[in-house]
């Protein structure tokens, strides 16, 4: 057989070579390879959620529901928060397309390393302000904690005054500037109605179906709080 012959067969068999691993690829990417259920830690991840490929760094699906996986010790931690303060995610259901999710930086808050110049420690930022569609804070499933950082002479009358619980922290070696008391459904009163002269706000859901003891601050924000999505989602990229 002439050279040329070779080696028009060997671009031959090169090429085909080359379409085959194309097309597993795309199948991958796309289909059954993003598809198929995947585990981590206690939890099977499916669609609409999808892991992160550290490999390869491939996407699946919408970056909405990218989940990201660390080992098969800790939950997964949904990718548009960060690995240490992100939402940890306890259990999914997919039929009702919700999940239950811990905010790491509210627990960080309380942390003993959490210290502040200014001797008070409280949750920054209300958990709302975190979250970005499609995720929402299920009105129905959860009740709203309310923590407040006190000025001096503000925490003083709020001491005697029975209605909060006074957030411990011993490492500062002082009496509490910062409360916690319970609210009414999630969402259902304005975030304004919870204002306290001398006193910055921080609101957050715990899932509840009924009155929430304020005194479990603690064991409310470890067990977490429900998110959902919409039906419809993930949408098809733009």
């Amino acid at each position: 057989m002439p050279p040329s012959s070779w080696f028009l067969l060997v671009f031959v068999w090169w090429l085909l070579l080359a379409l085959a691993a194309s097309d597993q690829e795309q199948q991958e990417q796309g289909g059954e390879g993003c598809s198929a259920p995947k585990r981590c830690g206690k939890l099977n991840i499916s669609r609409p959620f999808w892991l992160t490929d550290w490999r390869t760094g491939r996407s699946c699906d919408r970056p909405d529901f990218e989940v990201t996986c660390f080992n098969n010790t800790t939950p997964p931690v949904l990718r548009s928060s960060l690995p240490r303060f992100g939402f940890a995610i306890i259990n999914i259901s997919y039929e009702e397309r919700s999940l239950r999710v811990v905010d790491g930086h509210k627990l960080e808050a309380f942390s003993p390393q959490k210290k502040e110049a200014s001797g008070r420690c409280v949750p920054s930022w209300n958990t709302s302000v975190r979250l970005a569609p499609p995720f929402s804070i299920d009105p129905v499933a959860n009740m709203e904690l309310i923590f407040y950082s006190c000025t001096e002479a503000a925490a003083a009358a709020h001491r005697d005054d029975g209605s909060s619980t006074p957030v411990e922290m011993p490492w500062f070696g002082n009496e509490s500037n910062v409360f916690v008391r319970a609210g009414g459904r999630y969402g259902a009163t304005g975030d304004g109605n919870y204002t306290i002269q001398g006193c910055a706000a921080t609101v957050m859901p715990v899932q509840s179906s009924g009155e929430v003891d304020a005194s479990h601050y603690k064991e409310l924000i470890r067990h977490g709080f429900v998110l959902t999505w919409p039906a419809g989602w993930p949408q098809a990229p733009a």
